[in-house]
């Protein structure tokens, strides 16, 4: 939530998580040649059909090393029947397209997938070693015991719904679910208090948004902002349109009904079926108000025209909200971490728009209204945590959205809580059993080389005057880069790891309450840094994410160890592939620096206009290209809608810079190095093999409904988009491939930003 979601990453954040580990065991790799040459010599006789591509090459010329005979991985992953020319996704994906399928508890299935769902096996397995406590350190027996706690379903099915009923009491109660509507509260009703309370409690921003988080013209501090707030459902279409969107919402509908009968019959009141329906159905009239008056992604992209800075007593002159007391709010939410708010406390408004139209909105409904949807609204995430009739209330609300049929393994679930609450202590356990640190030392190099590549071709570009061009030269040496993890997190002598931990304290027999104490820990984090400094140390990832990030504040690219493996990197696999996957994602992500939104900040993080008129005009242009280009993509899966070119922009442009310079730069190191042998079964030069890993690492398939979701949700294009756009643009592209002008993967007009 807030102002995190900035920050830019490779593929869209998902609760899918796994990783691959590379072994290195010579006797192990001497069994895997013999084997995979044996698989490779099987392939060869299935894929004679394309000669060109998979005939036998000559025994000199090929690589046969440990490394090199992941041909046989590439050859699978292909389908010798398409034409690269017209199809290079179909050409280089084909195959792994027809050898999976999405699995019944997915809702998309990716490379990316498959390596977190091998992490996950991984994280399960330290999370459950039976290493004495006494020799574990304090944060990795926290993580442990809440692992234990969320795996304890015997005590939650036991429990049922005794943890909901005392949320809902203590929040004022959920009139829906009480006798006649009464909240059955003495004092009277206060929504200043009730939106303090979710901020500051249990983290959860509905109806707006307050958060801390760096300012936007001064990356050395933290300040206020106020911004519109997340919906129930993924995006405001589900409120409006018809088709999948329409049966979403029928879905939603039913599982809110579902669940205030439930609480009511827990609570001893006797069902009331008409009434219930008529509350449930008003609450979704107010938010479907709500997300009316949110502003759709197309108009929140120039972030330059989001922020206005403004004091909180203009605030509250701009903003009434019906007498709603923002002081009041905001000193609520911050009095849990003893802050009080300056005579004159500045806040960034982001959601202007929104909150001039939410005066009238709350004019328009009753007091219990509005505290059934903020109930609602804290309701809807703790199912997972309940016992699993809740769950089973929330079943046809889940296929309707994700198209997946079958829950996901409980340890699946259990294991991706504890990553995305204790990441850093995930991070550490496994780093400890399963990466390797040379790694670090070779991306680094990596690094350098595609930061180079990017600000030679700096020089290619007309469209750029010279000032210009050498402020995105300064910017870009101004990147700061960290690999794989932060070095204190396996320190044993360092206690700063225990240190971040040692407020919380878990019961391994009270997971809902655990989940309580995560939230209000979370909200406590990120609210105190308003008074402190910006730490340009601090690791805005985990190590265990398979994923990279750029921060504009930051100005700072971020490669989690979960990333650095096959097929994006490996020390063993020919640098073909490591720059076509992971040399890619750095060039992708350096790009993002001066992309739509980060071109936005300077070296330091800061929001600062440092472009010539003529060339921000001309970027202004360039990205058009691309607008339409992208815009014009339909996807059959989502009901055959349209890619939003607007909305996916920042990661088009990051994905054409990425692969262009990753290119040049393995260019620039076969000129130094030399050319590398050809693979086992592949009668690809060094070239086609760079592009051919660039279009792997993005293959995978997604269920319609899940489709339907991402295209109004995900910055980034499909994933087939993403590798047809990029190479249509890329004429380098067409000549490794001989592709004639015309063809579909060489067209007459491309596009270019860098």
């Amino acid at each position: 939530m807030g102002k995190s979601e900035s920050q830019m990453d490779i593929v869209e954040k998902s609760s899918r998580s796994g990783a691959r580990r590379w072994s290195g065991a010579e006797i192990g790799l001497t069994v895997l040649v013999l084997l995979l040459s044996g698989a490779v010599a099987a392939l060869l006789v299935l894929h004679t059909a394309r000669e060109s591509s998979f005939h036998k090459a000559s025994v000199e010329a090929v690589c046969t090393t440990p490394g090199c005979v992941t041909a046989a991985r590439l050859i699978q992953n292909m389908d010798p029947d398409a034409e690269p020319c017209q199809n290079f996704y179909q050409y280089s994906c084909g195959g792994w397209l027809d050898r999976h399928v999405i699995p019944e508890t997915s809702s998309r299935y990716s490379v990316f997938d498959i390596l977190r769902d091998e992490l996950e096996i991984i994280v399960k397995g330290v999370l459950e070693s039976e290493q004495e406590e006494e020799q574990d350190r304090d944060a990795f027996q926290k993580a442990k015991r809440l692992y234990q706690s969320c795996m304890n379903e015997s005590l939650i099915e036991l429990r049922d719904s005794a943890p909901l009923l005392e949320l809902v009491s203590r929040i004022g109660g959920w009139p829906v679910a009480s006798a006649d509507g009464d909240s059955s509260r003495e004092e009277p009703w206060s929504l200043e208090d009730t939106l303090s309370t979710l901020t500051a409690r249990y983290h959860k921003k509905a109806l707006l948004d307050m958060f801390v988080w760096t300012d936007d013209h001064d990356s050395s501090r933290h300040i206020i902002y106020i911004d519109q707030p997340a919906l129930g459902m993924p995006s405001r279409d589900y409120y409006f349109s018809d088709g999948n969107y329409k049966r979403v919402r029928d879905a939603y509908l039913q599982f809110m009904e579902g669940m205030a009968a439930m609480v009511r019959a827990d609570r001893g009141l006797a069902r009331n079926d008409s009434f219930v329906r008529e509350e449930t159905e008003r609450v979704l009239q107010l938010e479907t108000d709500i997300a009316n008056a949110t502003s759709p992604p197309e108009e929140r992209h120039d972030v330059t025209l989001l922020y206005h800075k403004m004091a909180l007593t203009e605030v509250q002159q701009k903003f009434t909200l019906n007498g709603f007391n923002w002081t009041r709010f905001m000193q609520g939410v911050l009095s849990g971490v003893n802050i009080d708010l300056l005579p004159q406390e500045e806040v960034v408004v982001y959601g202007g728009p929104y909150l001039q139209k939410l005066e009238s909105i709350l004019q328009a409904y009753p007091v219990s209204t509005v505290q059934n949807y903020l109930t609602w609204q804290l309701i809807i995430d703790r199912v997972g945590s309940l016992s699993r009739r809740f769950k089973e209330a929330r079943a046809n609300y889940r296929k309707a959205l994700y198209g997946a049929t079958v829950e996901e393994a409980r340890w699946r679930d259990c294991v991706r809580y504890i990553q995305s609450n204790m990441e850093n202590a995930v991070g550490a356990l496994y780093v400890r059993e399963s990466f390797a640190g040379e790694s670090k030392r070779m991306v680094s190099g990596m690094i350098s080389k595609i930061r180079q590549a990017f600000i030679e071709t700096l020089d290619e570009l007309h469209w750029m005057d010279q000032r210009s061009k050498e402020k995105a030269m300064e910017k870009a040496m101004a990147i700061k880069e960290q690999i794989g993890y932060p070095d204190y997190i396996i320190e044993k002598g360092n206690p700063k790891l225990d240190m971040e931990y040692a407020h919380l304290n878990f019961s391994e027999l009270n997971y809902f309450e655990n989940i309580l104490e995560n939230l209000r820990a979370g909200a406590q984090k990120s609210l105190k840094k308003l008074r402190e400094r910006v730490d340009p140390e601090l690791w805005i990832i985990g190590a265990a994410v398979v994923n990279a990030f750029y921060s504009p504040n930051r100005n700072q690219i971020v490669f989690p160890a979960g990333i650095l493996q096959p097929p994006f990197f490996s020390q063993q696999q020919p640098q073909a592939l490591n720059f076509g996957g992971i040399g890619m994602v750095i060039g992708h992500e350096i790009t993002h620096g001066f992309d739509d939104n980060g071109r936005n900040f300077d070296r330091d993080g800061n929001m600062l206009d440092w472009w010539s008129n003529f060339s921000a005009s001309h970027f202004k242009e360039q990205s058009r290209c691309m607008v339409h280009q992208y815009g014009n993509y339909t996807w059959r899966l989502a009901g055959g809608q349209n890619v939003s070119g607007i909305s996916t922009l920042g990661e088009n442009i990051a994905d054409n810079g990425g692969v262009r310079q990753a290119y040049k730069a393995y260019l620039q190191w076969v000129q130094k190095e030399g050319e590398e042998l050809r693979l086992p079964g592949l009668d690809l030069d060094h070239k086609q093999l760079f592009f051919l890993n660039f279009a792997q690492v993005w293959c995978g398939s997604y269920r319609p409904e899940y489709a339907s979701q991402s295209i109004k949700t995900d910055s980034h294009s499909p994933l087939e988009y993403r590798v047809m756009g990029s190479l249509q643009n890329f004429g380098a592209f067409s000549e490794a491939f001989h592709c004639k002008q015309g063809s579909a993967m060489h067209p007459e007009e491309k596009c270019r930003v860098w």
